[in-house]
């Protein structure tokens, strides 16, 4: 029997440390999510027909693809293997996220209607309810937090640290919504801060995407579906029918409540509470470089 190949196996050594370095490691899981649910994507719209059930099919298709490309492949990516949907404890961890966020914006909408910038008009109806609950809910959030939380924030966490994930992660987060309708520089922080911090910290405090996941969804829901109010920019049908009034800074104009001061005062101090949470329970990660000298 021959004996192993000493050049041959210090090369795959060589190309397995650079495959592992966190950087690279964030680009190679980012391919593996963009490129099948990209593929998916173009192939339905040129095969499906221009329509609701159609687009709403199409998104649950893609969520699907994102979900089974992070199950098959970027969980298994790393020199440390962590898979951000494994149970026990998921429904527990769903279900409080679906409470908070729900709890959370009908707070924001609670202190908007107190001063006069929230307005409800009547009843709305539930027509766009079951579409919504894909398109505004479901979708956005298995595929921006599998993106921001499970890929952007774990392995820059890896390489620089809690912080720097956090603000970094925080920072793409709101900048990837500037391209929304009625978006400004207020909403872009809005959204970095209320959303980033918010969900970052739901992601270190539980190390797991089932709570933030649940934040994000009923956030979004709770916003649009029931309060008809514009969820990042976008037009909502509720249950009930509403308008914002006032300056912009308080009822964030066109893009609506998360471009006020309001959400952004009140989402950003849970968000820090939840962030404080994490600390208090040593969930923070220091830099890849600390991590060494502290060996």
């Amino acid at each position: 029997m021959s004996s192993p190949d000493p050049a041959k196996s210090e090369w795959f050594s060589s190309l397995r440390r650079v495959v592992d370095f966190p950087l690279v490691t964030m680009l190679l899981a980012f391919a593996a999510i963009m490129a099948p649910a990209g593929l998916v994507a173009g192939l339905l719209e040129r095969m499906l027909p221009s329509s609701t059930i159609a687009a709403v099919a199409s998104q649950l298709a893609v969520a699907v693809v994102i979900l089974a490309s992070y199950k098959l492949v970027v969980r298994h990516l790393g020199a440390r293997k962590h898979d951000d949907l494994s149970g026990p404890g998921a429904l527990r961890q769903l279900g409080a996220g679906l409470g908070i966020g729900a709890s959370l914006f009908a707070l924001i909408v609670g202190v908007a209607a107190l001063i006069g910038i929230y307005r409800l008009h009547g009843a709305g109806d539930d027509s766009d309810l079951l579409p919504s609950l894909v398109r505004t809910g479901l979708f956005p959030a298995i595929a921006e937090e599998i993106i921001y939380r499970a890929i952007l924030f774990r392995w820059i966490e890896e390489f620089a640290g809690s912080w720097a994930a956090l603000f970094l992660s925080s920072l793409l987060f709101g900048l990837s919504h500037m391209d929304n309708p009625s978006a400004d520089v207020l909403s872009t922080v809005g959204i970095m801060l209320e959303g980033g911090v918010l969900l970052g910290g739901a992601y270190i405090l539980t190390r797991r995407l089932w709570f933030p996941m649940g934040i994000h969804a009923s956030w979004n829901l709770t916003q649009g579906e029931i309060f008809d109010i514009p969820v990042s920019g976008n037009d909502a049908h509720g249950l009930v029918e509403a308008s914002l009034q006032g300056p912009d800074f308080l009822s964030g104009g066109g893009f609506g409540l998360e471009a006020s001061l309001i959400s952004i005062t009140i989402a950003t101090a849970a968000g820090v509470v939840l962030v404080w949470l994490a600390v208090k329970r040593g969930q923070l990660v220091h830099p890849w470089w600390r991590r060494g000298l502290e060996r």
